[in-house]
């Protein structure tokens, strides 16, 4: 069975939202982060992440976007008409049910990039293996994203340094 990995990148202050507009990507962490993407057979988002990521990445060349171009990209919106980046799928039914069914499916794992409501959904249904937070030491001055308020216990896993001062963590609920 596929594994549900979360990813996302957060200041210093909590802040999640728009990172290209603060997070550190220096050569070793854009090394990293094509050397991960292989590790996946497709990415799961939300409309936002979707909109984001598409407007990124889809003209975009180079070894990052290379990586993440050709992936299958599951898109969950009830809202949104099309999804026009390279091999993206609207899943307009009910989460929980078609993550489930992704997971049974043969091949690597998924990632999730960011933490939105997708992902909240996802952890308070079980359904996420791995929760890694990139750190960066940086401060943006600006609220985080809500959530449900719960608190989630965590166990972490892992923690690595970069030389930048970028530390990723990786976490797994306590409840699998």
């Amino acid at each position: 069975m596929r594994k549900i990995i979360n990813s996302a990148f957060i200041s210093l202050d909590g802040v999640t939202e728009d990172p290209r507009s603060w997070a550190i990507f220096d050569s070793d962490a854009s090394e990293e982060a094509v050397q991960a993407l292989q590790a996946y057979d497709g990415m799961l988002m939300g409309r936002g992440t979707y909109e984001y990521f598409a407007d990124a990445m889809a003209k975009e060349t180079g070894p990052y976007a290379d990586a993440i171009n050709p992936m299958l990209k599951y898109l969950f919106s009830s809202t949104l008409d099309s999804a026009d980046w390279s091999n993206s799928t609207i899943i307009r039914e009910d989460v929980v049910t078609a993550v489930t069914e992704l997971k049974k499916q043969d091949g690597r794992d998924l990632i999730i990039y960011g933490y939105g409501r997708l992902s909240q959904t996802l952890l308070e249904h079980h359904l996420v293996e791995e929760i890694r937070f990139s750190v960066h030491p940086v401060l943006v001055g600006r609220a985080a994203a809500g959530g449900s308020g719960k608190a989630l216990p965590l166990k972490l896993l892992g923690a690595t340094p970069s030389p930048s001062g970028v530390v990723a963590l990786t976490y797994q609920p306590t409840s699998l």
